[in-house]
């Protein structure tokens, strides 16, 4: 894994040269930005792989940039954070952001989440990778090749994360999957995972596929999911 472009959002200029150091000896392409203000721009242009951003901005927050951000690409977004509630991740998550870190890190740990979401992502979007391309369910239409979920020809919006994990569950239909399993092959990152963002995941994912009266997920003995595909939509 080289010359992957990695763009850094990050106000303070100690951690972004950090980061730019350890990533650009790992190989990697690393373009910088210091200000909420110009980096959606920034992100145009320079096209990135994935996204490290810190939430904390001036001019504009890194929650308003990943919703932006979200409109038009599904580039995996890793979200930096000074605060270690569970508000900052929840608001990360729900617009979009696909992992969450806290301050102070390890810059080790950053590169193993940088590499395992560049991982995945590659995997998940790659036809090659994908035995079936398509999916259906009743009216309900899984497209592996395009990140796109489909209800009677009308996109319904997800995540790159939302859509890899229900493509993982739609792939097993009817086996269950404890948040440790699904974690794993998701994130591909087990150890340094936190399991509780699954289930906010998966929260965001029904209420999502509520407004279509659409209720494949399921939950067993609370802690495990299976993909349901014998139900009535």
């Amino acid at each position: 894994m080289a010359n992957e472009k990695i763009l850094i959002i990050e106000d303070d200029k100690d951690i972004r040269k950090i980061l730019k150091d350890y990533l650009t000896n790992e190989e990697f392409i690393v373009s910088c930005c210091d200000n909420g203000g110009d980096a959606i721009e920034v992100f145009k242009s320079f096209n990135p792989d994935i996204i490290v951003l810190d939430i904390m901005l001036p001019e504009v927050d890194g929650i308003e940039i990943c919703r932006i951000i979200r409109i038009s690409s599904m580039v995996p977004i890793i979200m930096l954070s000074a605060k270690s509630g569970d508000i900052d991740k929840i608001l990360s998550l729900g617009v979009g952001a696909d992992d969450y870190i806290t301050k102070p890190f390890s810059p080790m740990e950053i590169i193993a989440r940088i590499k395992a979401h560049i991982r995945r992502y590659k995997t998940f979007s790659n036809p090659a990778n994908n035995i079936l391309d398509k999916k259906k369910f009743g009216d309900l239409t899984i497209d592996s090749k395009s990140y796109k979920l489909s209800f009677k020809d009308r996109e319904i919006h997800l995540t790159s994360r939302e859509f890899e994990i229900i493509d993982f569950l739609s792939g097993y239909p009817n086996q269950v999957f404890s948040k440790e399993q699904l974690y794993d092959n998701v994130w591909g990152m087990s150890d340094i995972g936190e399991l509780n963002t699954v289930a906010v995941y998966v929260k965001r994912i029904r209420e999502k596929l509520a407004k279509h009266n659409i209720n494949y997920i399921r939950t067993v003995w609370g802690v495990w999911y299976k993909w349901e595909e014998d139900l009535d939509e």
